[in-house]
């Protein structure tokens, strides 16, 4: 994948998580505040104040999510963001990471 088509996809991916996030938020499932500055996604849950950061990673041509429970680096590999150590795909995990600090229950899909 060349630089470019990494950067529009990981830009597409951003804004559908940022997307899905609003959409929680206004149906009362999480209270979190989106902020996007570039490649960084800030994910802030406003109930307790932590974070959780995502951004794009050109010349790794990964995402990192920066979390609570660790950091995790997400290359793209059939079609799907996938965790480089575990296998796990990307909107499963935040999934789980929104879940644990949002103290709701909530899946995020793209």
């Amino acid at each position: 994948m060349t630089e470019t088509e990494f950067l529009d996809l990981a830009d597409s991916t951003l804004n559908a998580i940022e997307a899905a996030l609003d959409r929680l938020n206004d149906d009362n499932r999480v209270d979190v505040e989106c902020s996007r500055n570039g490649n960084v996604l800030e994910i802030e849950f406003l109930h307790n104040g932590s974070k959780v950061i995502v951004n794009s990673q050109a010349a790794m041509q990964e995402l990192w999510v920066a979390a609570r429970s660790g950091g995790f680096h997400y290359r793209r590999v059939d079609g799907k963001w996938v965790d480089t150590r575990d296998g796990t795909e990307l909107f499963t995990a935040l999934s789980a990471i929104v879940t644990e600090q949002g103290g709701a229950p909530v899946v995020i899909s793209e």
